[in-house]
């Protein structure tokens, strides 16, 4: 084999190996996330607030998203209630998949989740958010996880 062949075969191995990878947050449309969060009743399983943990502030909370942006949180003894959207991401962390937009105004463990956070990825079960502080930069992590 020439040197033309080697380098040839060589520049055709690189780009097979290329485009046979695969990205850590594949791309996902606002219809899939909207139509996966609107079917059925989710938990938090994971909750990071920038420096701690905070996922048992949402033990025994049930999350229902509705189809008309409300957001419903329950735990049998209360109810909070907020809004939430999945909106086109036009920032550059994350450009390719939409924003999942949480708002809550009170109470206080609540308003915590309030922020267009970052779809790192997406099932039919679970949905993994992530938003990166741009005072601090502290990193957030919300997982939630259908019942």
């Amino acid at each position: 084999m020439n040197s033309s062949s080697i380098i040839s075969l060589s520049a055709l191995l690189l780009l097979a190996g290329l485009t046979g990878c695969t990205s850590d947050t594949p791309d996902v449309t606002t219809t899939e996330v909207e139509s996966t969060v609107t079917s059925g009743v989710w938990k938090i399983t994971y909750f990071y607030d920038t420096d701690k943990e905070e996922t048992a502030h949402f033990n025994g909370y049930e999350f229902t998203f509705g189809e008309d942006g409300t957001l419903t949180a329950s735990n049998g003894a209360s109810t909070v209630t907020g809004t939430w959207s999945v909106t086109d991401n036009s920032d550059d962390d994350s450009p390719s998949n939409p924003d999942f937009n949480i708002f809550f105004a009170s109470p206080d463990d609540f308003e915590d989740l309030s922020d267009d956070w970052d779809i790192i990825s997406r099932t039919d079960t679970k949905i993994e958010l992530q938003d990166v502080s741009g005072g601090n930069g502290g990193t957030d992590d919300l997982i939630f996880e259908k019942l």
